[in-house]
């Protein structure tokens, strides 16, 4: 092949207990993207539809990620990178990760996949790192992987893939306004105190043992943001009243998805993720920002080629 169309998904990352380690891949949002071998060398980002954003390569993060894999190879030629985007820029579903990770796959998938799939994170997070000023995989591993993963580690990198319970849906609400990963991490403490610490290590080891099992009750029980939520909410427009509906509507839990505005739910099945949608779609009705809700079921696959 010397040209490729692919899917890039939308990903909610920290999943409530799990900062900077865990994250899943949505089936129902994502960005495509356009990859082609070019003669000339090094990487131009030729075009970026949806949203105003430099086609800089070295200021976007497909460019940056595309770069730091080319360095790895000994080719003669480049590749071209044209951007359909879809995820809203600074909504924390992973726009700027599903642009990083798709240029590398795509460009891995043209050359015959040298690389493994770990090193295509690490790949993606050189771009990642552009957006947050730091390097981690919780958004770009579940869109190369697909499913839900766990960053054991990221130097060396360890990924770990979690069962996905199938009745699993994933509900998100966007506000449409922006926050920068840089800015919202900005907010969050350098220490927490040791009991926090020892619940919040519980609510994650429970997460990952009620995935193993299908528990969906623990599953409950454990999606609980005890260190980062206090801090960041408050960036959230109506979350308080965001959280009650969707809890109140029968999701399992939710928090805030990445580093906001979107805040996620997990539930057990569609017909709950629907109802969680027309009570939110209710609730803010008369709300003073406009907002996108959406449901989506767990996308195992990850980027696919279109």
């Amino acid at each position: 092949m010397n040209e490729i169309k692919i899917f890039s998904p939308a990903t909610v990352a920290n999943v409530a207990c799990g900062f900077d380690v865990l994250g899943f891949a949505l089936k129902e949002v994502g960005d495509t993207m356009y990859v082609r071998k070019s003669d000339k060398r090094g990487i131009n980002i030729t075009q970026i539809e949806g949203f105003n954003l430099s086609k800089n390569t070295f200021e976007n993060v497909a460019g940056v990620s595309a770069l730091a894999m080319l360095e790895s190879l000994d080719i003669n030629h480049g590749f071209d990178i044209r951007i359909d985007k879809k995820i809203k820029p600074g909504s924390g579903i992973g726009s700027s990760s599903a642009s990083a990770a798709g240029s590398v796959f795509a460009m891995n998938e043209l050359l015959n996949r040298p690389f493994s799939k770990d090193k295509l994170v690490e790949f993606a997070m050189k771009g990642e790192a552009v957006a947050s000023q730091s390097e981690h995989a919780d958004n770009v591993a579940p869109a190369i992987y697909g499913g839900i993963t766990f960053v054991k580690s990221t130097d060396p990198l360890e990924i770990l893939p979690l069962p996905v319970p199938e009745a699993l849906f994933a509900v998100i609400i966007h506000p449409l306004i922006e926050v920068k990963t840089s800015e919202s991490r900005a907010l969050l403490p350098s220490s927490v105190d040791l009991s926090l610490a020892v619940q919040h290590s519980a609510n994650l080891g429970g997460l990952v043992h009620a995935l193993h099992t299908n528990n969906y009750e623990l599953i409950r029980s454990s999606l609980n943001d005890l260190l980062i939520e206090p801090h960041r909410a408050k960036l959230i427009p109506y979350f308080s009243q965001i959280k009650s509906t969707m809890l109140k509507s029968g999701a399992l839990g939710c928090g805030i998805s990445g580093s906001g505005p979107s805040v996620f739910a997990l539930c057990n099945g569609e017909d709950i993720a629907e109802r969680i949608l027309e009570n939110l779609t209710k609730e803010l009705s008369n709300a003073s920002f406009e907002f996108d809700v959406y449901s989506s079921s767990i996308n195992n696959r990850g980027i696919i080629i279109l």
